[in-house]
């Protein structure tokens, strides 16, 4: 069975699984306050969203069910069935209501109080990733195989498909919206490029890419930096928004499905499968980038814990929480009791800022 942990900080979520070579002396820039365990949970886990008054999303694909976890409660709250492989999963304060997308095709609409399903819209394959605007009161869907990929746009209030989509020629996955400008960065992984649509003209550039399966992406707007994790090789590749050039790429974990970039502590959190070898720097403000491990899955531990213990029952499902913020030395591995399953962990972090990145 596979481990999934979700990391929140301050008042955002974000998932953290970053991984090194060996059991080493280590810093932690996170601190584990709490688990919740999932105990009807089976299969596995796709994305997940967040809602600001305190609530987590969680699409358990492989349970057909989208998890809501009452953060201050520590439990789960409520679970919403009947929903096909749920995937990508966004909310809307503005209007209170929560969008699961599901592999199957369709998007499904729901009470952001109640929860009750409002309606389901019909997008014919495979919606996936989801991003609301709080601005425009629209929501965002990935969707589509390699003939129909595009970006639709449904009217959160109305709960609409607008006419207006951005056809992409092949699946879309992980997409970032600019707030302050009018572009939408797409990962199209099957043509090995990035798409940047302008919402405002239609026009579509494509940046090429000489990696491969480039999955996951955050946006740094403000610093005009694209951060895109691709699976073939395994790499964290940073690029210039202004040109569409990588300006930097770094091992990363292996088969990573999500990034997250938190702008307040210049951190990049990098959820995966298998470990990387190595860390990175930052060569330019002479810093090193924030990262601590946990490994999904057994696949993801055998390579480095030739040394440690080994883990003596299948994993569990469960949300681990943490404060971010804290340091402190930890050393050579060792264990945690995680839903009373005992584990062995290791855990790194380089601190620093992220302008610039390259291996040391």
């Amino acid at each position: 069975m596979f481990l999934r942990t979700i990391v929140l900080r301050a008042i955002a979520c974000a998932a953290l699984f970053v991984a090194v070579h060996g059991c080493a002396v280590a810093q932690q820039p996170l601190v584990l306050t709490g688990t919740i365990p999932l105990p009807n949970v089976q299969g596995r886990i796709d994305h997940f969203g967040f809602d600001p008054k305190g609530r987590l999303f969680v699409s358990a694909l492989g349970n057909n069910t989208e998890e809501v976890i009452d953060i201050s409660a520590g439990r789960v709250a409520h679970s919403i069935g009947g929903i096909p492989k749920p995937q990508g999963v966004a909310y809307s304060p503005e209007v209170s209501k929560l969008f699961v997308g599901s592999d199957e095709g369709k998007l499904y609409i729901y009470d952001g109080i109640s929860l009750d399903l409002i309606t389901a819209i019909d997008f014919g394959d495979d919606v996936d990733n989801l991003r609301y605007d709080g601005a425009s009161k629209r929501l965002y869907v990935g969707y589509g195989d390699a003939e129909s990929g595009a970006i639709g746009i449904v009217d959160a209030a109305t709960n609409k498909r607008l006419d207006e989509e951005f056809k992409v020629e092949a699946h879309p996955e992980s997409f970032q919206l600019e707030t302050a400008g009018q572009n939408i960065y797409v990962n199209v992984p099957d043509l090995k490029q990035i798409a940047v649509i302008n919402r405002s003209t239609h026009a579509i550039a494509r940046w090429p890419l000489t990696l491969e399966s480039n999955f996951p992406m955050a946006l740094d707007e403000a610093e005009h930096r694209l951060f895109v994790v691709t699976r073939a090789p395994a790499r964290l590749a940073v690029l210039d928004t202004k040109s569409g050039r990588i300006v930097a790429a770094l091992p990363c974990v292996q088969n990573s499905d999500d990034v997250y970039y938190d702008a307040a502590r210049k951190r990049i959190y990098v959820p995966g499968g298998r470990p990387l070898r190595a860390p990175w720097q930052d060569s330019v403000r002479g810093g090193r980038p924030h990262g601590w491990i946990f490994w999904k899955g057994r696949e993801g531990l055998r390579p480095l814990l030739s040394g440690c213990a080994r883990p003596r029952r299948p994993w569990g499902r469960s949300v681990d929480l943490y404060r971010a913020g804290l340091k402190k030395q930890v050393s050579n591995g060792g264990s945690r009791v995680h839903n009373k399953i005992r584990f062995p962990y290791v855990r790194v972090v380089w601190s620093g800022e992220l302008p610039g990145l390259q291996r040391p």
